[in-house]
């Protein structure tokens, strides 16, 4: 049986990883595709937003795909999607794996060349990265895995291309030329992008990632020594970037707030304005799905940063439990205030 090709989504907190995955997941292009999605934090709503209220494991979509939201480990997760393929229990023909925002992708793409279970089944076709036109400038600045993302990219997808001034968005793509000269830069504004532009690609190549990575084929070049010190596979490569990588990470958070009361609209989006004003800059992503009173349908809301949107979701079953589910991740959010916050704004 040939080698099932994997496309690794990735790209920054709230830069449109999921809007695009939805469009994949809904178009009519022949192809069946098995998504493993991931999440930051201990508990995942992209599940919701991507199914729109789709509560199983595994949920198949009506143009052949499937969406398979995966708690564990990945190399777990991949075997397991195999296994369920050989005995024809599951059909698809190529995998995306949806990485949490705050991910490197090199460990990731690592795993299909250093776990014998992971390459007697899988090769990666593409590594491809979505950049938000809007934030990707500040986010490049500040943070090590958004640049991680860039350098390690096959495509590019810039998202919100619409809301940026054309000498700024000139000016981040060649920002992103200069980080990234060998991958071809494709605007894919609310995840509007041809199917063919992230899809059977066969862009990834071994040799132009050594160069960004050159311990990328040793497994003790992520894991077998101390950050800050040269990794001990005989190259001499310092990866005191993974430690950088760490620091960043410990200022990022995320929490969640659940409740099957119903919100008071009015009250709910004055307190969200009123937050984006004081923290906005501090938020770097939050998403939900939202039990509104007097609505029959659940409500999707999304932001990054002071840019917020919702959407009417599908409706609630008649017997099915109503309920809102919301995620914050940011740096340093006062978690206990924005909690007090929305059960103030419950009904």
């Amino acid at each position: 049986m040939s080698l099932i090709p994997a496309t690794i989504l990735t790209g920054f907190l709230g830069a449109g990883k999921t809007t695009l995955l939805n469009r994949i997941l809904q178009e009519s292009h022949g192809y069946r595709i098995a998504v493993i999605e991931n999440e930051f934090g201990q508990e995942s709503i992209d599940g919701a937003l991507l199914m729109q209220g789709g509560a199983e494991q595994i949920v198949e979509m009506n143009n052949g795909c499937i969406c398979c939201t995966v708690r564990g480990d990945l190399v777990e997760a991949l075997s397991s999607l195999a296994g369920k393929r050989e005995r024809g229990e599951l059909n698809f023909d190529r995998i995306v794996i949806e990485t949490t925002g705050l991910a490197d992708p090199g460990p990731i793409a690592q795993t299909f060349f250093v776990d014998d279970q992971v390459a007697q089944h899988y090769m990666i076709d593409a590594i491809v990265t979505v950049a938000d036109a809007v934030y990707a400038m500040q986010q490049l600045d500040e943070h090590e895995p958004a640049r991680s993302q860039v350098a390690f990219a096959d495509r590019l997808l810039l998202s919100k291309t619409d809301l940026v001034a054309s000498a700024a968005l000139q000016a981040l793509k060649a920002r992103l030329m200069r980080i990234n000269p060998r991958a071809s830069i494709v605007t894919a504004d609310f995840g509007r992008v041809p199917v063919d532009e992230v899809l059977d690609l066969r862009g990834f190549h071994l040799n132009d990632k050594l160069e960004i990575e050159p311990c990328f084929l040793a497994e003790q070049g992520y894991h077998g020594h101390a950050h800050g010190q040269a990794c001990g596979c005989g190259c001499g490569h310092d990866h005191t970037h993974h430690s950088h990588q760490a620091r960043h990470a410990d200022d990022i958070a995320a929490f969640m707030f659940a409740s099957e009361r119903a919100f008071d609209n009015e009250l709910l989006e004055e307190f969200l304005s009123a937050m984006l004003q004081v923290y906005g800059a501090q938020m770097l992503r939050y998403k939900g799905v939202l039990h509104i009173s007097g609505a029959d349908h659940r409500i999707v809301f999304q932001g990054v940063h002071q840019l917020l949107g919702s959407d009417v979701g599908a409706p609630w079953a008649k017997d099915e439990t109503r309920a809102s589910k919301m995620v914050f991740i940011g740096k340093k959010l006062p978690k206990e205030i924005f909690i007090r916050g929305l059960e103030q704004c419950l009904v």
